[in-house]
């Protein structure tokens, strides 16, 4: 009998503890790591590569025959996004626009990220405005509390490179969702 008693005593208090136990709440996950600064290291090409954050986008450009045309314009503005960026599109989105079919879309898509001056963020602060990228599409630039282009949030702006400026941004920008462009 005594026996029996401490056995169901026993499980009654395992019982109550794993209750207790279960009732904790869970650790609430880790926040994402803020991407590294980007450093300026020459030009935007040379400083994306060695930031070693944009490989997805550099290999984009390999594949549409940008990173020359990068490279050798003089003054430009390049909204980059991170590999972390791409890795948020929806799932086979990356996969079907890097594909040999795609690479005019894929091309726009590149182009709608650069503008064809220097833009540096003191042009556009305190002040929301439009500014026409390479793809012929306007993007919103809103200098607010937090910088943005788009819905895309401006993570570091202002890379002063050799030939241009360089805004890290948090998405990848799409044509498709470009603004109506401003009335005059």
């Amino acid at each position: 009998m005594y026996l029996t008693r401490s056995l169901i005593a026993g499980a009654a208090l395992a019982l109550t503890a794993g209750a207790a136990f279960a009732q904790v709440p869970a650790a609430a996950p880790a926040p994402a790591a803020a991407p590294a600064p980007v450093v300026a290291a020459c030009d935007a090409v040379d400083t994306l590569k060695a930031s070693g954050q944009f490989t997805i986008f550099l290999k984009a450009t390999d594949a549409t025959n940008l990173t020359a045309f990068i490279k050798a314009n003089k003054a430009e503005t390049i909204f980059a996004p991170t590999d972390a960026a791409f890795a948020a599109l929806p799932a086979g989105e990356l996969d079907r626009i890097m594909a040999q079919p795609a690479r005019a879309e894929l091309q726009k898509l590149l182009i709608y990220h650069m503008i064809n001056a220097k833009v540096p963020s003191s042009e556009f602060k305190g002040a929301v405005r439009q500014a026409p990228t390479m793809a012929g599409l306007p993007v919103e630039l809103d200098g607010g509390e937090t910088l943005k282009v788009n819905d895309a949030a401006i993570v570091q702006p202002d890379v002063l490179v050799s030939n241009g400026v360089i805004h890290v941004i948090d998405k990848v920008l799409s044509p498709a969702k470009a603004p109506a462009p401003a009335a005059n």
